[in-house]
């Protein structure tokens, strides 16, 4: 039977139930009054007709055997006062109550039992009369049934609409931790959802899972694309790491320190890789770059005892230099400049920001040799001496055809031309005066 019951109205029912077994028990009293057992024991239900034999319990005392169908009275009794109790409540659809009462009505006139069967077959007849009376009831109640059924598919069908909501604004993501927690959580979600009908549950899940699938492929893509690239990483730093610790034990020290800033350029370079990858490389990169750094300071302690007393000799040394000057003569101040050069390059390593003041001060005593120098490969050189002399020879001639050619115009009665020419000689004279200092010059 097609029946929607609720378990507080069905308790109340039993409830009913069981008081109207009660009545019919105390109704039949003493047992005797509807029943007896006879000598041979046989079981008679009396009737408004006489008596009807019921059965019979072998092996047991007549008390004992008629109680036994007294029993089986009342629990037909029990289905009809439950039956009753069912239909007042509106807990059963009218058409299975008749159908019920059919049943009854079978039961109650094949019943083996010991009780007032009149006014149980009385009771049931009395159950159609009760189904039209509460058919309204019924009614009533599946309408509140079916509102309230209607009510809980409109919140399920909102809550699954705000999981398929929520999982689509998600599909894109690119929280892969986060959203992938979220998405196990809406998935929880999900199956703890009251179920809607199949078409709408299909669909509404069709649209969920796709979300989950086209986030869970886009992840995938990402760390599969991110694996590969971590593994380029991988490869680029394990060869730096290689290339450092190829320069671990380098006593060059200052050219492999150059070479460990460009290394660690190029890892910086190359981003970032798997962080267990990246920490175990970077710890064998370190410990290289370490090993290297710590031998060039531990020599450098060394060095600095070394420098400090090469910055004393070349301190005294630089003072033997500016006494050179002033130069009054330049041979032998070229060969004391030579000879104390040659201690200055015998002395070894000094600190570079001390030297720098006191290699200052050694280029001005070698400027001033070498201006010197210049100024006396000037003046001795045969190649200038002789343009000198060709310049003086020049001017000479010059002024010697000027001046015979201004004799030669004052004799022919011209007299401008002559002015012309003399004043080209004069001019040239005082060129020829200047170039001779220049020739002088050369001479001393």
């Amino acid at each position: 039977m097609n029946m929607e019951i609720n378990p507080t109205e069905v308790a109340a029912a039993v409830t009913q139930a069981d008081t109207n077994v009660s009545a019919a028990s105390a109704l039949i009293g003493d047992p005797s009054k509807f029943g007896r057992v006879d000598q041979d024991g046989t079981v008679y239900v009396l009737t408004p007709s006489g008596e009807k034999a019921v059965g019979s319990y072998p092996g047991k005392i007549p008390e004992e055997a008629l109680a036994y169908f007294v029993r089986k009275f009342e629990v037909v009794a029990s289905e009809v006062a439950l039956l009753a109790a069912r239909i007042k409540s509106g807990a059963m659809v009218p058409s299975d109550a008749a159908e019920a009462v059919i049943k009854l009505r079978q039961s109650v006139a094949n019943l083996n039992g010991v009780g007032d069967l009149a006014t149980l077959a009385m009771s049931v007849e009395q159950i159609p009369d009760l189904i039209e009376n509460h058919r309204a009831a019924y009614q009533e109640r599946k309408e509140i049934e079916s509102a309230v059924r209607e009510a809980k598919r409109a919140s399920a069908l909102l809550a699954k609409e705000k999981l398929v909501t929520e999982a689509e604004s998600l599909a894109l993501s690119e929280s892969w931790k986060v959203t992938s927690e979220r998405l196990k959580v809406l998935l929880d979600e999900w199956k703890a959802a009251p179920r809607l009908d199949k078409a709408t549950d299909s669909e509404l899940w069709k649209r969920f899972s796709s979300s989950r699938n086209k986030f869970d492929k886009r992840r995938r893509t990402h760390f599969a694309a991110l694996e590969s690239v971590q593994r380029e990483v991988a490869t680029a730093k394990e060869e730096i790491v290689k290339q450092a610790q190829g320069l671990a034990n380098s006593k060059e020290w200052l050219p492999t320190a150059n070479k460990f800033k460009t290394l660690m350029d190029a890892w910086k370079a190359t981003g970032r890789g798997k962080p267990s990858v990246d920490a175990k490389l970077w710890a064998q990169f370190k410990e290289a770059q370490d090993q290297f750094f710590a031998a060039k300071n531990t020599d450098l302690d060394k060095r600095q005892v070394t420098m400090a007393a090469n910055l004393a000799k070349r301190e005294e040394l630089i003072v033997k230099f500016e006494e050179l000057l002033p130069i009054t003569d330049l041979n032998t101040a070229k060969k004391n400049f030579r000879t104390l050069m040659e201690q200055w390059q015998r002395i070894g390593m000094t600190e570079r920001s001390k030297r720098a003041a006191l290699d200052t001060r050694l280029s001005r005593v070698e400027d001033e040799i070498h201006t010197l120098t210049e100024e006396q490969n000037r003046r001795t050189d045969p190649t200038a001496i002789a343009r000198a002399n060709d310049v003086v020879q020049g001017l000479i001639d010059a002024i010697a055809g000027y001046e015979a050619q201004a004799a030669k115009s004052e004799a022919a009665g011209n007299s401008a031309k002559a002015k012309v020419a003399r004043e080209a000689a004069e001019a040239r004279k005082a060129w020829l005066t200047e170039a001779q200092k220049g020739l002088a010059d050369f001479k001393n």
